[in-house]
């Protein structure tokens, strides 16, 4: 079993910076892909940004290239979000995710429990 948990989430302002963290334990393996997910209300979880093992491959949906920046400490077992220039469309619950990638949520078999993300204008 690996269990994922995450933080960082909060209240920021439009135009605002929030990095959020997951810290990963148990079964882990330095050689998982991490991702990470957002659902917000009445909305399907959808993709926001993947890392591979080493941080030698990163993709990011769309919505967030240019503003938001994935990465890796594999010492510590953890994975960053680093969410700058934050707009009102990006509240949501965040999720990290362990495993190979996928845009797809059903690629993943273990998940964190979400920090909430809202941005106000």
């Amino acid at each position: 079993q690996v269990q994922l948990v995450e933080s960082g989430g909060g209240l920021v302002q439009a135009g605002g910076s929030l990095r959020l963290s997951c810290a990963a334990s148990g079964r882990t393996s330095s050689r998982d892909g991490m991702a990470w997910f957002r659902q917000a209300p009445g909305q399907e979880r959808e993709f926001v940004a993947y890392i591979n093992w080493n941080g030698g491959s990163i993709e990011y949906a769309n919505s967030g290239k240019g503003r938001f920046t994935i990465s890796r400490d594999n010492a510590k077992n953890t994975v960053y979000l680093q969410m700058n220039s934050l707009k009102r469309e990006d509240t949501a619950v965040y999720y990290c995710a362990t495993g190979l990638y996928s845009r797809d949520p059903s690629g993943y078999n273990y998940w964190g429990q979400g920090t909430q993300v809202t941005v106000s204008s």
